[in-house]
């Protein structure tokens, strides 16, 4: 099993939103290593839900309920979706102030590389973020 990490303005498609569609399609994707994030992603795979801009907080988990496919928002290139599924709302959310001061946490690609917004993760980074968050 493979760790992800996905950013969303709550403003644009939010956590509570996922949970009332019960499945989305991630699309609109439109950097070449997001997409390559998105193309390895694997069904069953655990998804950290990140609230950005304005939260900048991991606020729950979700799984990957259908592998890469052509995003059909696309109108030109090469461009790939996933489906996901909301798993459960962390009992406590993550914040980036956390996140950084973290030792083992500081050094994810949400702090390395902000402006990706579909990044891997570590088990050993997953299990802490599980952690942080009650469980």
């Amino acid at each position: 099993m493979n760790y992800w990490l996905v950013k969303s303005e709550p403003e644009a498609y939010a956590w509570a939103q996922l949970v009332k569609d019960g499945k989305t399609a991630w699309t609109g994707v439109r950097n070449f290593q997001a997409r390559n994030n998105l193309r390895a992603m694997k069904k069953g795979d655990h998804v950290f839900f990140y609230h950005s801009v304005s939260d900048k907080q991991v606020v729950g988990l979700a799984r990957v309920a259908k592998e890469f496919y052509p995003d059909a928002t696309a109108t030109e290139g090469d461009w790939s979706c996933v489906d996901l599924e909301p798993v459960k709302p962390l009992k406590h959310p993550v914040t980036l102030e956390i996140i950084k001061a973290d030792a083992i946490l500081k050094e994810m690609p949400l702090v390395k590389q902000s402006r990706l917004s579909v990044t891997p993760l570590t088990k050993v980074q997953a299990d802490r973020l599980l952690k942080l968050a009650g469980g």
